[in-house]
């Protein structure tokens, strides 16, 4: 019996690993490359003004490669979307909290040992199916605050340009890819917070992984009294 849960948990971390690298690479690189292009186009609707020197095709390229790298890793790095309500309420790992307190005899978990619980359950017992599913819409979600974020400051300074534009006698006519793109750009803005379609998703995706441990609710109970009966870790 021991022998087939470790040939089970075997295949279903040979499948997790891949899916989880790569949309976790898609986190990095799709904010990274609207941010870049969003920075292009500012300098060329504006910023040319004042730096009108331009690189060459091939230094262009390998600069718009750069800053798609650092500027993805830094935003990555931020984790702005897990300090959301919709990231934080309802989560998988809240469940077996709450379950733990209606067990007898059982103590409470703290949010890192629910937390460390609820991704034991989920690389060893929750079908692989289900993982792509959580990393696709856990990778939209992400990528989708980060589209929203990045759009409102660039929307912000789009605006201070035209201000400052202004301010500096330029007419809208002489400014009007300037215009244009700071337009666009508040769309994409307020399309992102119209529809919200990340948000809802999130949280969808929470359900369906509490449903799952609810159909199989005696072995979520099984797993909370394996993990109480372990000794303290030094």
């Amino acid at each position: 019996m021991a022998k087939e849960q470790t040939s089970k948990t075997t295949i279903i971390n040979q499948h997790f690993s891949p899916v989880f690298g790569r949309y976790e690479a898609f986190r990095i690189l799709v904010p990274g490359f609207y941010f870049t292009l969003l920075l292009l186009c500012y300098y060329w609707v504006f910023l040319i003004r004042f730096l009108p020197e331009s690189p060459s095709s091939p230094a262009l390229a390998m600069i718009f490669l750069g800053v798609v790298l650092v500027a993805g890793l830094t935003i990555y790095a931020k984790e702005t979307p897990k300090r959301r309500r919709a990231f934080q309420e309802n989560q998988p790992s809240q469940y077996l909290s709450a379950k733990a307190r209606t067990m007898k005899d059982m103590p409470l978990l703290d949010d890192s040992e629910a937390s460390r619980l609820y991704f034991y359950v989920l690389n060893n017992h929750i079908p692989p199916i289900f993982h792509e599913k959580i990393f696709f819409f856990g990778m939209v979600y992400s990528v989708m605050i980060q589209v929203r974020r990045t759009s409102f400051w660039f929307g912000l300074a789009g605006l201070a340009s035209v201000l400052a534009g202004l301010s500096l006698s330029l007419t809208l006519g002489e400014m009007q890819s300037l215009v244009v793109f700071t337009v666009v750009v508040w769309m994409i803005y307020l399309l992102n917070i119209r529809y919200n379609k990340a948000d809802r998703k999130m949280q969808e995706n929470y359900r369906d992984q509490i449903f799952w441990m609810e159909m199989n609710a005696t072995l979520i109970e099984s797993i909370l009294r394996k993990r109480q009966s372990r000794p303290p870790q030094s």
